[in-house]
């Protein structure tokens, strides 16, 4: 048999609820079983009363907002607790179409696929101004490079996760899991999928992001990040490679004019070519160890994910022996 949950991460949103769930499938071909999972990340009006009155199957709440990202790894973990097979992730606000959930985990259900990640086409999505349209295109250009993936639409919350895919699942951001969470598959050499999907009308402003401003200020702050922690040779390298090379210019410039008999007035150029090319061999080995240590990081995912199943396995032999 084969069981879906559906996770809504929700914070305040009593009002949009009762439309998300209604829209949500209640049967699917190829699925035995559908559930729904509301988290409630601290809201302060009555979600997760208005969450069970509408008859959600399980409802978990934070005592305190912690953000999106913890709440998308409280879901997970409940879901595979609950015996999901396949998690399905949308949000509250009823931005994605539940009609396109068979799409989305259809992949899956086929074995093409263990993540599959609904795309919006941001390069045109009506509702996002023009510069946002770019820099959504620029930043899955970006994870697209740091993960070695095809990545349309990077930041799409719309997502479908085989079982084993999120036992494996790390994210240690507490900002947003969508970025972090493909660089990882990208590494794990998961098969990923990206379908196209269908958006409803926006019903309110973004509450993950109070302005333009401060929406590019943190996804840059993400993705560079993101791009740091899992690529942290190749961008100190970089980083390296162009201080010294910045370090070289007033440095051969002291040598020549020294070299001419001009021995004076120049040692400002030598001071900062020590200091440009002190800086950039130092985040050559920066990159090195960082490098090294991203080898404990790959080990402490493959232990958090052994340690995930051998508590799931632990639980279901409970179950059954009650």
């Amino acid at each position: 048999m084969t069981k879906l949950i559906i996770q809504i991460p929700c914070l305040n949103e009593a009002d949009h609820l009762a439309e998300t769930i209604a829209d949500l499938p209640k049967e699917i071909s190829g699925v035995d079983n559908i559930e729904y999972l509301v988290i409630d990340d601290g809201s302060t009006d009555n979600t997760s009363e208005v969450a069970t009155q509408l008859g959600v199957h399980h409802v978990i709440r934070h005592t305190r907002n912690k953000g999106l990202a913890t709440a998308f790894r409280t879901g997970l973990d409940a879901c595979l607790r609950l015996g999901a097979d396949i998690i399905v992730n949308t949000d509250a606000d009823n931005q994605y179409q539940g009609a396109d959930i068979p799409l989305l985990i259809e992949p899956i259900l086929a074995g093409r696929a263990e993540l599959v990640v609904g795309d919006r086409g941001v390069g045109s999505l009506e509702g996002f101004s023009y510069l946002k349209q770019r820099l959504q295109t620029l930043g899955s250009w970006v994870i697209g490079k740091a993960s070695g993936l095809h990545t349309p639409d990077a930041t799409s919350g719309f997502r479908a996760l085989s079982r084993q895919t999120a036992q494996n699942t790390v994210v240690l951001s507490d900002y947003s899991y969508t970025l972090e969470s493909l660089i990882q598959a990208g590494e794990s050499k998961l098969a990923v999928e990206f379908v196209n999907i269908r958006i409803n009308p926006q019903t309110r402003p973004s509450r993950l992001m109070k302005s333009m401003w401060q929406y590019i200020r943190t996804s840059t702050v993400a993705i560079v990040r993101a791009y740091t922690l899992y690529r942290p040779l190749r961008v100190f390298t970089i980083l390296g490679f162009i201080l010294i090379g910045l370090g070289l210019i007033p440095g051969v410039r002291f040598i020549y004019l020294f070299s001419i008999g001009e021995t004076k007035g120049h040692i400002q150029s030598l001071i900062l070519s020590s200091i440009l090319l002190i800086i950039g061999f130092q985040s050559l080995v920066i990159g090195l160890l960082a490098d090294l240590i991203g080898s404990n990081r790959k080990l402490l995912e493959e232990v958090i994910g052994r340690v995930r199943r051998l508590e799931l396995s632990s639980n279901q032999r409970g179950s059954n022996d009650k």
